[in-house]
């Protein structure tokens, strides 16, 4: 062999062994890597364990706080509130109502025409108004003068299919979903505003007074029959279509629960309560602590760092406000610890709240064989180009872990109120039809989550038992329901009554 051959060919060899070595250590990184991501996921999987042992002493656990909060103030971490309901719509209600429906930076008005046993609602209508943002953090005037000015325009633009009674007052029930004490089924002083709301002199207020004051300086001649929370409002709507509707609750951006409790189970309220056989409770369900709640390290470090460390626990852990940040987190520990996206951590990852829990359902629900949506919204969101088929199966296993233990948690939940309502019932050996209306986008809209939340509950109660509870929606039950609360606490329902 001459001299430029053999040179030749030790070069070639040297440079075969320098890619053989490189892909030998490209592949050990991948080992280890996957090894790395491998461990994470064991572990998230693991601290969001819900088995069904779990599960049933949640159920246990929030029955228990049930009674609690019922039998002394501060008794219990649920506030179990009296929301003075104590009159459910029955369908016989007639005439015209309205309802307002206050609760995030748009508010809806809304007229009902109901027509009894035989006619039901004969005709509704709403609007949506958007509340301009300088008013969220103006006087309590403006704000008030705004919604009662939308209000007037909407009565103002009411068509001859509704029909107010001669000499009658117009009625409207106030859905009002910011913490309030409630005093009556007609008014509640403000305890403090959310969502970005910071009202000047309101807090300690009656807000039935603001609003009337307000319809007042409008010309409107309308009374408030009516305070309610948005549970309660879709309690209100679903019992009115469905007399075996026992609870309800919402799991939407936020969650709450709210149930019908006879009257002589609360003790704290004895004397203090109307003489009718049952009323309806607002749970306050969000602040349910336990020490079987499955709490993982993220869970722990988005409490650290929300408006409220310590509390709202279950509501972190549940609802559609804090799933996508909860995966977010999950995938960020594993861009740095892992390089799960490459060498360099994706920017945008590291920024809060920028995975919303939609955009980790949309990915979820992706069926395409290379999981496309996946990719397209790793790209479009955070970023992140290029990934591999097994990186994405990864992103929709850790949607997967964290949608199921928020909905499986959910469901014990639910469990919870069924235990508390079915012992009330004398102790029945056999569960009555119980149905749970629901609200809420995070139930309507995540496919899976909604699935999970009823396979959940026949698995913890079993499939007989289950067969007798009944989750039906009750889309936009706080905008109805407020109008049905209004007609069956109706102030001429109780002048007739009294003559």
């Amino acid at each position: 062999m001459g001299k430029v051959a053999f040179a030749t060919a030790v070069t070639c060899a040297a440079a075969a062994c320098a890619v053989t070595a490189l892909v030998v250590r490209q592949r050990m990184q991948s080992s280890v890597r996957w090894a790395s991501v491998d461990a994470v996921m064991r572990e998230l999987e693991e601290r969001c364990a819900t088995p069904v042992g779990k599960l049933r002493q949640l159920a246990d656990a929030m029955a228990v706080e049930m009674h609690a909060g019922l039998a002394a103030e501060g008794g219990s971490k649920l506030k179990m509130l009296i929301s003075y309901v104590d009159n459910l719509p029955t369908g016989d209600e007639e005439g015209l109502f309205y309802a307002l429906d206050l609760g995030g930076t748009n508010f809806r008005v809304l007229r009902v025409q109901l027509g009894g046993k035989e006619g039901r609602i004969v005709r509704q209508e709403f609007e949506e108004v958007s509340i301009p943002p300088h008013l969220m953090i103006g006087g309590s005037d403006e704000l008030f003068d705004f919604i009662a000015s939308a209000l007037a325009r909407f009565i103002a633009s009411e068509g001859e299919d509704f029909h107010l009674p001669v000499g009658r007052q117009r009625e409207l029930g106030f859905t009002f979903s910011f913490p309030v004490r409630q005093i009556s089924i007609g008014s509640g002083t403000l305890v403090k505003w959310t969502k970005g709301f910071n009202i000047d002199g309101t807090v300690g207020e009656d807000v039935v007074g603001e609003l009337s004051r307000a319809m007042e300086r409008q010309g409107l001649n309308m009374r408030v029959s009516a305070l309610v929370n948005d549970t309660i409002g879709t309690l209100a709507g679903g019992r009115y279509h469905d007399k075996d509707v026992v609870a309800a609750v919402i799991l939407g951006t936020g969650t709450n629960a709210a149930y019908v409790e006879r009257v002589k189970a609360i003790p704290k309220w004895q004397g203090l309560l109307p003489k009718s056989g049952e009323t309806v409770i607002n749970m306050e369900w969000g602040n349910f602590r336990s020490s079987h709640l499955p709490i993982t390290e993220y869970d722990r470090a988005l409490d650290d760092v929300s408006l409220n460390p310590g509390e709202q626990i279950y509501e972190k852990l549940v609802s559609g406000m804090y799933l996508g940040e909860i995966f977010r987190r999950v995938l960020l520990r594993l861009a740095q610890e892992a390089a799960l996206f490459g060498e360099t951590v994706p920017a945008k990852l590291e920024v809060p709240f920028s995975l919303r829990t939609p955009i980790m359902s949309a990915m979820h629900h992706d069926k395409s064989p290379d999981l496309t949506v996946v990719d397209t919204k790793l790209n479009e969101v955070l970023g992140i180009l290029n990934t591999s088929l097994q990186t994405r199966k990864m992103v929709v296993q850790i949607c997967d872990i964290i949608a199921k233990r928020s909905a499986r948690l959910a469901a014990a939940g639910i469990v919870g109120i069924v235990k508390k309502v079915s012992r009330a019932r004398d102790n029945a050996r056999e569960l009555p039809r119980m149905v749970i209306a629901m609200d809420g986008g995070l139930y309507e809209h995540y496919k899976i989550f909604s699935e999970s939340v009823q396979s959940t509950i026949k698995e913890i109660l079993g499939e007989e038992a289950s067969a007798s509870v009944v989750i039906k929606m009750a889309n936009d039950g706080s905008g109805i329901g407020a109008a049905l609360l209004a007609a069956s606490h109706s102030h001429y329902l109780e002048l007739e009554q009294s003559l």
